[in-house]
């Protein structure tokens, strides 16, 4: 994601569907995501699950199909993500979560 100045390595590479974020040093995110490891999760409705969140990142669209927000809990930053596309390649299908069945 070049134009965020942010790169990514996919979940796909990793046995754990875990993705990697770095940031350029201008990268205009807030410190806390950029020195805390983050979890992120889907969500159905990012509207309804931001009500009375301390948000840290307001809602946006990295990329086409996916909107994205960051809130804070416990100190930590959280990752919530809706898919406006149904089919989205970054969408974890069943077949592709760990053997827990979690994302």
């Amino acid at each position: 994601m070049k134009h965020l100045k942010m790169f990514v390595v996919s979940h796909e590479k990793s046995e754990f569907g875990v993705e990697w974020m770095r940031f350029e040093a201008d990268a205009t995110v807030p410190d806390l995501v950029r020195q805390v490891p983050h979890v992120a999760f889907e969500v159905a409705d990012l509207a309804s699950e931001l009500a009375g969140r301390e948000i840290l990142i307001p809602p946006n669209s990295p990329s086409d199909g996916v909107r994205v927000a960051f809130i804070i809990e416990n100190g930590a930053p959280i990752e919530l993500l809706e898919f406006t596309d149904p089919n989205h390649p970054g969408r974890r299908q069943p077949e592709q979560q760990n053997k827990t069945g979690n994302l």
